[in-house]
């Protein structure tokens, strides 16, 4: 477990949450308030995040929408106590199950969820430079392929469930392979939406939102454009009007299905 001293908090929606998060370890950033934002659960419904870390994807969904049922599964156990702490620290509820989704542990087996989001490991199994911390290379390389997470998702779901993914761009194939060897016979709605930093840029994220026995055409969206400026010019932050709404004010990232 990680001792007081190897921990940072910090602050997200502006405030509005405080999380514990390892000095040199996996670190999050905006991606899983950005995965928050985009998950279309209300209030008393069921949601399971894969994969869920020191909890910042699920605790900022808990923070929007009241009177969720929040579960998490985590694989590094340090982790997975650090989610407990930050859910109790912030006044959230959220259950933490410790265990591998590639041997989903059966009290999950045995539940279906309205809602499941991940933000999977970003980069394949082989290849590029390791990271020195071994939570943060655990947690950034994938060791389970990233269609078998679209797929054990999938199969939390109840008939007509919503799960939403962000992810490296260059990954979206792989993604898009998942849902279709995982909806079955019963199929999904697809609609991704690129996530670019400036006007102009190619996205450097997706997020991918499928609803489980849907049968809409595939969408895929104009970008979210993060910053407002064509460049990067000084330090000071130059978030675009939506990107301010989502990340600094927690609001809801409205993806078409």
């Amino acid at each position: 477990m990680f001792a007081p001293e190897d921990l940072t908090l910090d602050k997200f929606l502006d405030g509005r949450l405080i999380v514990a998060q390892p000095r040199h370890g996996y670190r999050a950033a905006m991606d899983p308030v950005l995965l928050a934002a985009a998950c279309p659960a209300t209030a008393g419904q069921s949601v399971l995040e894969l994969g869920c870390g020191a909890g910042v994807a699920s605790l900022c969904l808990g923070w929007r929408v009241p009177d969720l049922v929040l579960t998490g599964l985590e694989l590094q156990p340090a982790y997975a106590q650090l989610a407990r702490e930050n859910a109790a620290r912030n006044g959230i509820a959220l259950q933490l199950v410790e265990g591998d989704l590639a041997q989903m542990p059966a009290g999950l087996r045995a539940q279906n969820f309205d809602h499941v989001i991940a933000n999977p490991p970003y980069f394949a199994a082989s290849g590029g430079t390791a990271a020195t911390d071994p939570g943060r290379e655990t947690a950034q390389r994938e060791a389970t392929p990233l269609a078998r997470w679209v797929q054990q998702g999938l199969r939390r779901l109840r008939p007509g469930g919503w799960i939403t993914m962000i992810q490296n761009a260059d990954r979206l194939p792989d993604l898009l392979a998942g849902l279709a060897l995982g909806g079955d016979k019963a199929g999904c709605s697809i609609a991704v939406l690129p996530i670019a930093p400036r006007v102009g840029r190619p996205a450097g994220r997706v997020l991918v939102q499928a609803r489980k026995g849907g049968r809409g055409a595939f969408k895929l969206l104009a970008p979210l454009v993060l910053h407002a400026a064509p460049d990067h010019a000084a330090d000071a932050e130059d978030l675009s009007d939506i990107a301010q709404n989502v990340l600094r004010r927690g609001e809801r990232l409205r993806i078409s299905l």
